[in-house]
């Protein structure tokens, strides 16, 4: 169905036309939950939430394109994990000693799947991870992380040279899985 008349009939709350809103949206919307929190049951509640939110608030929102739809809802999805870390008193900064910077093989990089990247970003301490995500996977500037999570800019890029480092450590306790992959 067309995204356009959807959105016009969830505007004047028709039920049928949200459950296909969220249907067609709610696994990419989920997976960006599960980016930010570890439990499955909190990213759901998250996702239901953000969609309350959305279709609350849907009257004030003008669609032009399905891509600008999911931005919006993303955005809506991203704020509601970072209220839940901020709510469960979760989202502290964790320290860690500086890593070594060590090099590790670009091949071993590109024989990651996207599932074993997920896997190694969601391992990450909660602050690690959230400034990570907000960074990197979001593109957000350190200025706008700060403002989003209450933090100094100088934290936000602490935390994101931190997640790097522990990212590539992890990957380096995982390279030889990951060569004798690539030899069979």
């Amino acid at each position: 169905m067309d995204v356009l008349k959807l959105v016009k009939e969830a505007k004047q709350e028709i039920a049928a036309s949200q459950k296909c809103l969220f249907d067609q949206f709610s696994d990419r919307l989920m997976l960006v939950c599960c980016r930010y929190l570890k439990s499955r049951e909190d990213a759901e509640e998250v996702l239901l939430d953000g969609f309350y939110k959305f279709f609350k608030n849907i009257g004030s929102f003008h669609y032009y394109s399905e891509a600008q739809l999911y931005a919006w809802l993303k955005k809506i999805m991203i704020n509601e994990c970072l209220m839940m870390l901020r709510k469960k008193n979760v989202f502290t900064i964790v320290t860690e000693d500086a890593a070594e910077d060590i090099m590790l093989e670009e091949e071993t990089l590109n024989s990651l799947s996207a599932k074993e990247i997920f896997e190694l970003i969601v391992q990450l301490p909660v602050g690690y991870r959230t400034i990570f995500n907000l960074h990197v996977i979001e593109g957000m500037n350190h200025k706008e992380i700060a403002a989003l999570t209450g933090i100094a800019e100088g934290t936000s890029k602490s935390q994101l040279s931190k997640a790097k480092s522990l990212l590539q450590k992890k990957l380096l306790q995982n390279q030889a899985v990951y060569d004798t992959r690539k030899i069979k």
